[in-house]
């Protein structure tokens, strides 16, 4: 099989690295960006001191700051008015994984137009758009450094994956000092998505050398620094290595994509509005101990890299070790079930048969080790409920 790997075309990389947003800008030779974001880093203050450093680079600057959590077709089409308005030749995504998202959406409809479904996987858009500028203010979605986006179909509320080189930020700012006001719930849920990534990426059919070496990378730091980070918001060591961590596990899981978690966890965030990284961490344990027959060997070098293992057991042990080390992080830091979270059974088993269906859609199910059926993801919702 060949590997088709793709990088940001640069990455700034490192506390304060956000004051270079000016310089990376006159790199692009671009003068009239947009700024999208959302309301919290208006409220904050970051928004405006970003708007202050693209200024000071001779730069004229506009803001759109409308995202919305798990972005919507219905939301984009004010940042498509944004663009236009503005007359915008680059679009800069800053924030969480929703702001990037919306940044990167923007850019294509911008740049070519249609509908969002049109780029749905399977298609693969590699055409006309805006080039993409992402600041990542939380560690866990590695979007700064993906050639993905996730939008909601509201029609159908269906999460949608739209894949392609188009997708992929042409540069990337990475500043861990942005996250260090991360409370503890959103630390936890961004640190096991950012966990999520780098396994699946590690066992995925689409695997490769390059992905391999990042995932393993990123688990090492997720195992050392997870932890700390979350009792600790101003352990900076902490903040600096997951951050690393993040964007390395985005450049696997981008060259490798993501498996069954991922094909499972978008209709929860779809249909009961669970923060995508929360709903990874839902179903991380048991789809896991699913999973793991198809790959044994490689699930236990996970569970070495996190730590958990020793180099010296045999992989049936290890593997059953990470299964412990998945249970104990998220009781650790208290990752609620569906079921704790609030949602309700009747609701919950009246999905699962839709939910399933569009799991098995996405594509991500078939990168699994253990390719499921729809009664197999429709057991383990229930599993994970």
């Amino acid at each position: 099989m060949v590997a088709h790997i793709s990088f940001p075309r640069f990455l700034k990389l490192g506390p304060g690295a956000v004051e270079e947003l000016g310089s990376v800008l006159v790199d692009l030779n671009v003068e009239r960006p947009l700024l999208v974001t959302d309301a919290f880093m208006v409220g904050n203050g970051s928004a405006e001191r970003l708007i202050r450093i693209i200024e000071a680079a001779g730069k004229k600057v506009a803001l759109f700051s409308d995202t919305v959590p798990d972005p919507t077709t219905d939301s984009l089409q004010a940042g498509v008015d944004a663009v236009k308005a503005h007359d915008a030749d680059v679009v800069i995504g800053f924030g969480g994984g929703s702001p990037m998202d919306t940044a990167k959406a923007l850019a294509v409809l911008a740049g070519q137009g249609g509908a969002m479904r049109e780029y749905k996987a399977p298609r693969t858009y590699a055409g006309p758009a805006l080039p993409i500028i992402a600041i990542p203010t939380t560690a866990g979605s590695g979007s700064e450094a993906t050639q993905f986006t996730i939008i909601t179909d509201l029609a159908t509320d269906e999460k949608m994956l739209c894949p392609g080189l188009s997708f992929l930020p042409i540069a990337s700012i990475v500043d861990s000092e942005l996250t260090m006001s991360m409370p503890p719930r959103l630390t936890a849920d961004t640190g096991i998505d950012a966990l999520t990534h780098a396994i699946e990426s590690y066992v995925s059919k689409k695997a490769n050398p390059i992905s391999d070496g990042l995932a393993l990378s990123a688990m090492n730091s997720i195992g050392l620094f997870l932890l700390r980070a979350y009792r600790d918001g101003s352990d900076r060591e902490a903040r600096d290595a997951m951050m690393h961590a993040s964007t390395q596990a985005g450049m696997a899981f981008s060259n490798a994509s993501v498996c069954l978690v991922h094909g499972m966890s978008r209709p929860i965030g779809a249909h009961f509005h669970v923060a995508h990284g929360l709903s990874n961490a839902m179903l991380l344990p048991a789809v896991t101990k699913f999973s793991i027959p198809g790959a044994r060997d490689r699930y236990a070098d996970c569970a070495r890299q996190l730590r958990t293992a020793e180099r010296s057991d045999s992989d049936e042990v290890a593997s059953a070790k990470l299964v412990e080390f998945i249970d104990t992080l998220c009781a650790t830091v208290e990752v609620p079930t569906p079921s704790t979270y609030g949602i309700d059974i009747s609701r919950w088993e009246e999905l699962i048969p839709l939910m399933a269906e569009q799991a098995l859609a996405s594509g991500s199910p078939s990168n699994n080790p253990v390719v499921p059926t729809a009664d197999d993801i429709a057991e383990l919702y229930r599993s994970a409920y």
